[in-house]
């Protein structure tokens, strides 16, 4: 998948059309519900028994996958709305110095209490993403157990991902963001019911995850400060993601998404490091 060049007027005809909006800022007056109309799982975006692909072709030849996962619980409302409202400058702002970006969009739950703990797209570069995106169902779930499943994308990216970026030694890019501490695990028979095909008769220890990731991915992690939980876990979200992502783990307001993804994808091509400071970002 890939194929295509997202433009302005494209996004703006597809706002126009679905929501009576000139633009997907005006998004951001709507509320989340209305801006993801799904009510149960798009089969679209079903990850069960499924492949992603990111392929070079003819209008995008040196294919970047970027996988954005979006935590769609309860407490992710308001991160939601401002991502949707975004895609337009996040798309626009990419493009400028990385035209060959594709992104793949994942709704992110908690794999112990969500009835669709991962939502996955396909890799875009159009208009197609918006399209998509709007799809996630917002379950609004989550459990008590003190995290979500966050490290189900790396789990994705590296099983059920094919990318021709991988054929020329280069990464492709993870960022997910969510207002919770990292969960420790995955547990193994919940993910082979959510994703089908041969999974291993054990939990997924996080760390041993990660090390078999960040071989094929530059991993990042964006903490939502704007959202409830993150006042409630601050201290925990920091003890278990900083020892693993250490610069790689940026926390921010969700309306930096598109300064923070732009920064993070730049620094690909070009000496930008994204870190933290007292203010939230810089680089």
């Amino acid at each position: 998948m890939g194929y295509g060049y997202y433009t302005t007027s494209s996004a703006s005809a597809y706002t126009s059309s679905t929501y009576g909006v000139k633009s997907t800022r005006g998004l951001s007056n709507f509320s989340a519900q209305e801006i993801y109309k799904a009510r149960c799982l798009d089969p679209m975006l079903n990850p069960k028994s499924v492949m992603r692909e990111c392929c070079d072709s003819e209008d995008h030849p040196h294919s970047l996958p970027v996988i954005l996962g979006l935590d769609v619980t309860g407490s992710m409302g308001n991160a939601c709305k401002m991502c949707a409202s975004q895609i337009d400058e996040i798309m626009t702002t990419l493009y400028k110095t990385n035209p060959d970006v594709e992104f793949c969009m994942m709704g992110i739950g908690d794999f112990a209490c969500d009835n669709a703990p991962l939502q996955v797209t396909q890799f875009e570069s159009d208009v197609r993403i918006l399209d998509q995106t709007t799809k996630l169902w917002l379950e609004f779930g989550g459990g008590g157990n003190g995290w979500e499943s966050y490290t189900a994308a790396w789990y994705f990216a590296l099983n059920r991902c094919k990318l021709d970026c991988w054929n020329r030694g280069e990464k492709g890019i993870i960022i997910t963001m969510g207002d919770e501490p990292l969960n420790p695990y995955l547990p193994w028979r919940r993910l082979h019911e959510v994703l089908g095909g041969e999974v291993e008769k054990k939990d997924i220890d996080t760390l041993e995850l990660y090390n078999a990731t960040k071989e094929k991915y530059d991993i990042y992690h964006v903490v939502i400060t704007d959202e409830s939980s993150y006042n409630w876990y601050k201290d925990k979200i920091e003890e278990s993601w900083r020892p693993m992502l250490g610069d790689h783990l940026i926390t921010a307001e969700s309306k930096q998404l598109p300064e923070i993804i732009a920064a993070i994808v730049n620094s690909r091509t070009t000496p930008v490091m994204v870190k933290n400071n007292d203010e939230g970002i810089s680089w």
